[in-house]
């Protein structure tokens, strides 16, 4: 039985329950209560207190659920990220050359952002993972990457992971013309609405590489901003680029759809669990980037 559901037996001892419970309370006491198994058997969504996971993502897992899925991961439960602002604040407008350059969101909560790059490699482990813990995170892929299995990426978008750009082929884009790097970034732009079904807000150069002619081009693709980072997950460790070598509110963190040859024996879901373990060891927990962009 998957994770994060209620088998048939516990569905019924609880709208018998509550039935029973309706039937001896008193009509003053009584409001709001239901034995209407439509309503009843859906699992409840997690609350947003502090125990809560981060977000709600896709099927919502009961709360007793949540720490039995963390523990598979050889994991405890991450807090439940602050509801996103009613105002974003990163301002992106439109226009050639005036396209946001960003590694990090203003905030003052603990909260960190995770972006997957490229699309190498496609576990389904990694899918599995992301179903039971429903950690928020952005997706940057390259078409190079990714052609050989798109669905694999639309199961993670099924999540409410986002889709965004990291060019056809994966250039250092500094190397190239205006007119090329216009065709890498909206070749790609189409490719993924064609495939993901919108074209996406966001753009990542690869290697962190860009210039003024990358700017523009992404500005007449569409691209309302472009997302660098500000520390990334190797295998077991992370690069700080951030004072003090530590992480800080709204810091974006880098890490790759990458497989044992490239992680020295690790499995991605590996290398994502000790990347969580140094978010929640440092007191902070994740948050969905597009909800501040």
């Amino acid at each position: 039985m998957p994770h994060g559901r209620l088998g048939g037996d516990t569905v019924d001892r609880r709208i018998r329950g509550a039935a029973l419970a309706c039937a001896l309370l008193t009509a003053g006491l009584a409001t709001g209560c239901t034995a209407d198994s439509s309503k009843d058997a859906r699992p409840a969504a997690p609350s947003r207190s502090a125990s809560a996971t981060p977000t709600t993502r896709g099927d919502a897992a009961p709360r007793a659920d949540v720490g039995a899925a963390y523990r598979k991961w050889g994991l405890t439960p991450l807090a439940a990220p602050p509801a996103p602002p009613a105002t974003k604040p990163v301002r992106l407008r439109a226009g050639a050359g005036q396209v946001p350059v960003i590694n990090e969101i203003p905030t003052k909560e603990k909260i960190v952002f995770l972006t997957f790059d490229d699309g190498a490699e496609k576990d389904p482990e990694f899918v599995r993972m992301m179903r039971e813990l429903k950690i928020p995170f952005t997706m940057f892929l390259t078409d190079a990457a990714i052609r050989s299995d798109y669905g694999y990426f639309k199961k993670l978008q099924a999540l409410g992971d986002g889709v965004q750009n990291h060019t056809l082929t994966h250039p250092n884009l500094r190397t190239l013309d205006a007119s090329a790097q216009k065709r890498e970034i909206c070749g790609q732009q189409t490719k993924l609405k064609d495939r993901y079904g919108t074209a996406p807000r966001l753009f990542r150069p690869p290697y962190g590489n860009w210039n003024e002619n990358t700017r523009a081009a992404a500005a007449s693709c569409g691209i309302e901003a472009i997302v660098l980072w500000r520390e990334s997950m190797q295998i077991k460790n992370m690069q700080y680029q951030s004072p003090g070598k530590k992480l800080h509110p709204g810091d974006i963190i880098l890490a790759h759809f990458r497989g044992p040859a490239e992680l020295k024996g690790t499995t991605m879901t590996g290398m994502t669990a000790n990347l969580l373990r140094h978010i929640q060891q440092q007191g902070f927990t994740v948050a969905r980037l597009e909800d501040y962009l």
